[in-house]
Order: structure tokens, then sequence, then C-alpha cells
């Protein structure tokens, strides 16, 4: 423990700087802007933003990053709860409760209990990652080939298999994510693959370009009809007055132990891999519903109901920095963006992260303290003047987009080609939403299909081609074993509540 406090207060020395402290505060307001508006969500703000990390020191580059995400997770309600559009799929709880109390005259109090939700939750959390990062690196040192590549496969099944309940769509998503993360030249034998006779695809496809193109352009593709066609959410903005953004006492204290009990929740949900902030938001409103006393009232605007989500909202986020941090894999979309970024700036998070680029490591852990807090004075005091921002026509908002994702795009490698490449995963990126194939399995396979393939070929050459080396350890049966049960789990789950149904007594009629 004291060394925990120790290498804090050194993390703390390193990010208290002007420059540190600038990036932070900035990246904090942009990704809460860009998590308020309907559509883009947390991965989209740190992929076309990515462009203001170039030219910056690892530490103030991955603090400015984290910023944004928490941003964009703080500013994702705002527009659940003034147009009962979410910004991403972990604000969609937010429309429970927030939407009704905003049509009931209590916005100021709905935007209040989100903000402090939120920094409770995520100060919580980041206790937490600060007690477990270390611990859970020591574990990860002992990793070999076999154990990373159990580790990767049930990371990818798992993420498959909980994806929206259709197993099918996140396997197929696995499967296309792990073919392109192969284009290119095989390293080891020197085939080509996927290219196409393309000699600028043989160094494979940079990640950046592919998710600026996949997240910015694709989602100025599904946002395309709102130039054609006006909702009728749309009109709500304007007409919902917001008044003072405060809470009572009262309502502070009925919400503050649900918040508490519903963050352990999130964080534990987020630290799985590709399970997200979309289920652990279901997940604690579903459970603080069945707790509450009167759960009839929530979904009319009980404030509980708001808060909850909120709390465990954020609390996922910075669960899902957990095993990007100590193990190299991406606990969430957005967090695979950042891994990207971090690739091109010479960063590698994984197992030794914390040993060998400690400095940084306790630095960014430090810089998440400082973010909540900065966060807090963004999202209070400027609240009202935020959700004017949501005003922001689409005819405006899609071409400042595009632009962002072409400046971006050329700006890493200075390639023309590359312009039609956005363009072609932009339509990638369309058609995965439009057939509700889940984005982060993809996003997760693409990340981890070299890594895979690589730990693969090493563990085959220590075992000699015998594949009983990948059962050969207490550390790769464990993850045969949890693979097993995400796969057959919900099965059983879904077997065992058809037969409560079938076997429940049919009410006689009167």
């Amino acid at each position: 423990m004291n060394e925990i406090l120790i290498n804090l207060a050194a993390g703390f020395g390193d990010i208290m700087t002007v420059s540190n402290i600038f990036w932070i505060t900035f990246g904090g307001f942009l990704g809460t802007i860009i998590g308020m508006l309907p559509g883009l969500g947390p991965a989209t703000g740190v992929a076309i933003l990515i462009p203001l990390t170039f030219g910056m020191d690892p530490t103030t580059a991955l603090a400015t990053m984290v910023s944004i995400y928490f941003g964009a997770m703080f500013g994702g309600s705002r527009a659940s709860i003034l147009l009962n559009t979410p910004g991403d799929g972990g604000a969609i709880a937010a429309t429970f409760d927030g939407y009704p109390m905003a049509k009931d005259g209590r916005a100021g109090e709905a935007l209040a209990i989100s903000a402090i939700a939120s920094i409770i939750g995520g100060l919580i959390a980041v206790v937490f990652l600060t007690l477990l990062s270390q611990p859970i690196s020591k574990l990860a040192i002992k990793f070999g080939p076999q154990q990373y590549t159990m580790l990767m496969a049930f990371a990818l099944i798992a993420t498959s298999t909980i994806s929206r309940g259709n197993m099918l769509k996140g396997l197929f998503a696995t499967f296309i994510g792990l073919m392109v993360s192969t284009i290119g030249a095989d390293y080891l034998t020197g085939t080509t693959r996927f290219t196409m006779g393309i000699p600028e695809l043989y160094q494979g496809i940079d990640f950046l370009v592919l998710i600026i193109g996949f997240y910015a352009i694709g989602e100025v593709y599904n946002n395309f009809d709102k130039l054609l066609y006006v909702k009728e959410n749309e009109k709500t903005a304007s007409e919902i007055k917001v008044n003072k953004v405060a809470l009572t006492k009262g309502e502070f204290k009925e919400c503050i132990l649900p918040i508490i009990r519903s963050t352990p929740l999130g964080f534990l949900i987020g630290v799985l891999p590709g399970a997200g902030a979309t289920i652990a938001t279901m997940v604690a409103y579903s459970t603080e519903k069945k707790l509450h006393k009167d759960p009839d009232s929530f979904g009319k605007g009980n404030i509980i109901g708001l808060a909850v989500p909120e709390a465990a909202n954020n609390a996922a986020a910075t669960g899902a920095i957990i095993p990007m941090l100590t193990l190299g894999i991406p606990g969430s979309g957005t967090t695979a963006v950042m891994i990207g970024a971090l690739m091109m700036i010479g960063v590698k998070p994984g197992p030794l992260f914390f040993t060998t680029q400690g400095h940084i490591a306790w630095a960014v852990v430090a810089s998440m303290f400082i973010s909540n807090l900065i966060l807090l004075f963004i999202n209070l005091p400027l609240a009202t003047q935020l959700v004017k921002v949501l005003k922001t026509p689409p005819k405006i908002l899609l071409p400042c987009v595009i632009t962002l994702g072409f400046i971006g795009t050329y700006s890493l490698t200075y390639s023309i080609l590359d312009f039609g490449i956005i363009v072609g995963f932009g339509l990638l990126g369309y058609f995965v939403k439009k057939l509700d194939i889940p984005v982060a399995t993809f996003i997760l396979a693409l990340i981890l299909g070299v890594k895979l393939e690589t730990s693969f070929r090493q563990a085959m050459l220590i075992g000699k081609g015998d594949f009983g080396i990948f059962a050969s350890d207490p550390i790769t049966i464990f993850f045969i074993a949890a693979t097993i049960i995400s796969i057959a789990g919900p099965r059983l789950s879904a077997a065992l509540s058809l037969k409560k149904k079938s076997n429940k007594p049919m009410k006689k009629a009167s």
C-alpha cells in the first residue's frame, strides 16, 4: 500500500504542470461537447481528436485522451435528458428517468444529479483502479504465449457471446475484424494477404486511419438522414427549459447510497473485455429498481433511476482502462482506439507498463483524479451554456466531422490512398450499425488479431506443435473454463428461465 501511495504521489508531481492541466481541461471540454452530440460518443470523439495529441510527450497525450474519454462519458447523458436521444450506448439508461424529469420541469435537477453521480462514480472507480492495477500487472508478467493466446481467445469469444444477445452476429464481427487485421504481408513468410495487389497495403492499414473512417466517417453516414428529415425529438431542445442546475440536500441524501452501491458493479462489468458501459448501466438500473421500495416509480422521473446508471457509466469507463494498461487488451471500443493511438507514439500498454514506464502509468492515474474534478466544474456551472450545443443543426455538424476526419487522416500518413480507405471503412461502419452488428466486437478483434496470431505461433513453437500446451497450467485451464461458461452461460440461463415459466401454475379463472 505504501508503494502505491508513493508512486501515486510521484504521478501527481509529474502531471501537475501548467501544460498538462491545460490539455486535460481542454480535452475534457471537447469530450463533453462531442459526447453530447447524438450518435457520436466517446470512441468517435477520441478518434477524431487524436491529431490533437501529435507532438505531445506520451504522458500528456495519454492524459488528454483519457480526459476526452471521461468528458464524453459525462456529456453523453445531456442529449438523453433533454432530447430523449442518447449520445452513446452507455447513456441509454439515462433516458428512462432523465427525460421524464426534464419534461416535468426538473431538467436542472436532472443535469445536476447526472454530473454529481458521474463524478462520485468516476472518483471511486479511479481509487479501485489505483489499488488493482499493480497487482494485475504483477500477475500478468507470469503470462507466456500460451496464456496470452487463451486470454485473447476468451476476450474475443466472451465479447461475441454477450453482444446484444446475438452470438452469431458477434462471431461474424469477430471474423471480419480478424480478417482485416491480417491485411498486408505476413511478417514470417512474406506472403501477402487481402492486399488486392496494391503495394501500399503490403505494410497493412494504419489502425488510426481505419478507426477514423469506421467511427467518424461512418457516423456521418449514419446521421445523414438528419439533413433530409426533421425528427420530432429535435424540436424539444429549445422547448425544454433548464432551471437552476442544483440539488437539494434531501435529493442528494436520497441518491448517495444507490450511487455508492452501483459504482463497484459498473466498475467490475467495465473491467470485462467487451462488456462496456451499456451492459453496466442496464444491470445497475435493473438491480436498483429491484431494491427500491417503489419500483413502479422508475421510468417516470425517479431521480435515483438517473443517478444509478450515471455512476455505473463512469465507473465502467474507468474499469475498461485496467485491461488496456495492464494487459494491453482494450476493455471497450474507446480504449481500443486509445491503444492504437498509444502505439503510434511509442507507448506499449501491457504487463510491463507499470514497471518499465511507471512514470507515465502513475502520472496518467493521477490525471484521472484531476480529470474527474475538472469535469465537475465544467458540467455544473457551464451546464446551461453547454446544452446549447444540442441545437447545432446536422448540416453544420456533419461537414465539420468529415473535415476533421480527413485532416486527421492526411496528417498521419500524407497519403491520398488513405482518403479512399476511410471512405470505404466509413461505409463498412455504416452497414455494421444498420445491420446491428456489434461494433466493439469488430474493433476488439481488429486490435487483437496480430497479437493473437503471434502468440499462437510462439506457443506452438514452444510446444513443438502440441495443442496440449494450451491446457498445460492453471491459468490456461481457467481461461478455457471461462470461455466455455461465456458460451454456455447465457444459453443455460435462458433455458432455466423458460423452464420456470413453463412450470408456473396457471391461474384459475374466477
